[in-house]
């Protein structure tokens, strides 16, 4: 197990970081409810770079600088001859027709690691390892969750939480294949070091109960993540369950966070009294997007939610703002894009024979 030292998280890091939003009119920012230091305003990180900036200096400066002009020297002397050719209008239409990002998806290579790239990551540490077999995962090359959940166990400890390995832990977890998913939660549990057995729940269970509020929140998103993985998930559910009436907003939230890592059909109605009842608006639409994008859930199991979300789209009870989530959710759950009109969805799962 090791030493408490080594399992307390760093207070610098999240559970989750840039996870989900409900949609395109959600404003609320589940990192800054954890972290004071992100701009609750701001859905970025408060290091962002900035891309553009007018008090930068000229782009003639630097070497990206040169790049960009030379990309652009080139298709200038790419366009020429084809002007000359065919004319502006079948140059511009050549034009579109490479770089175009419209159409069916095209392959760039077969999506298979092979036994080349095995042969070249086993030379390679854990980190660079996770980084790569992680990254083909979420492009979903054959074999490369096969080979996370092999070598999962050698990098238990061994990962560092780099700022490369974070991000492609947040790409996975907001994949919309479960099994992407899945593998970023193995890949997170290992670089925590978190052990999946009964012995690691239950010290992240103590660790949820504390005072310490940093650790709190932290345990409270990984024991999710082990009751994911198959560890204690019905004594972990009544626990992250019994956490939405902490007094503290932050604590409910990750609560609802790890209770949308389970994905069991236990939890999808704690969600739903959550989306409605909680006092907290942050803590409303993370519900809301636990049960329609975030987490583990299946989609059949979110389609159980749509007639109680239905309800909410009219409840007299609720705000203007959770009647906009409950629609966004609904949308979200079964693809359609109807109005924020109450009698036209009721109408809509009528006619499915619901």
């Amino acid at each position: 197990m090791g030493s408490s030292g080594q399992n307390t998280p760093d207070p610098r890091l999240q559970p989750t970081p840039d996870y989900g939003t409900l949609g395109p009119g959600s404003d609320v920012n589940p990192a800054a409810a954890a972290n004071p230091a992100v701009d609750p305003g701001s859905k970025r990180a408060p290091d962002a770079a900035i891309l553009f900036d007018s008090k930068a200096a000229p782009l003639r400066s630097s070497p990206q600088a040169s790049l960009i002009a030379g990309a652009i020297g080139f298709g200038i002397v790419m366009a020429v001859p084809l002007i000359a050719v065919g004319g502006p209008h079948e140059a511009l239409q050549r034009f579109e027709d490479w770089l175009s990002l419209r159409g069916k998806p095209e392959a760039a290579s077969p999506a298979v690691l092979s036994e080349h790239d095995l042969e070249r990551l086993d030379r390679e540490p854990a980190q660079k390892q996770a980084d790569q077999i992680l990254e083909r995962a979420i492009n979903h090359y054959d074999g490369a969750n096969d080979q996370i959940a092999e070598r999962v166990g050698r990098w238990r400890g061994r990962l560092k939480l780099t700022a490369d390995l974070n991000a492609l832990m947040s790409t996975a977890l907001n994949s919309n294949d479960l099994r992407v998913r899945a593998a970023g939660i193995e890949v997170e549990l290992a670089a925590y070091n978190v052990a999946k057995t009964h012995a690691e729940a239950v010290r992240l269970e103590e660790m949820a109960g504390s005072n310490d509020h940093a650790s709190k929140i932290w345990a409270l998103w990984m024991l999710g993540a082990v009751a994911n993985r198959g560890v204690d998930r019905d004594a972990i559910t009544e626990t992250l369950i019994a956490h939405l009436k902490d007094e503290d907003a932050a604590s409910r939230q990750w609560a609802v966070e790890g209770l949308a890592l389970v994905g069991s059909d236990a939890t999808i109605t704690p969600l739903l009294g959550a989306f409605r009842d909680d006092a907290s608006p942050t803590v409303r639409e993370r519900a809301a997007c636990s049960l329609a994008q975030s987490g583990m859930l299946t989609q059949d199991q979110r389609m159980t939610a749509v007639p109680t979300i239905l309800t909410y789209t009219d409840d007299p009870a609720l705000d203007a703002q959770t009647h906009t989530w409950a629609f966004q959710a609904l949308r979200d759950i079964t693809g359609q894009n109807l109005q924020n009109d109450p009698a036209a969805w009721r109408d809509w799962w009528q006619s499915r024979g619901q």
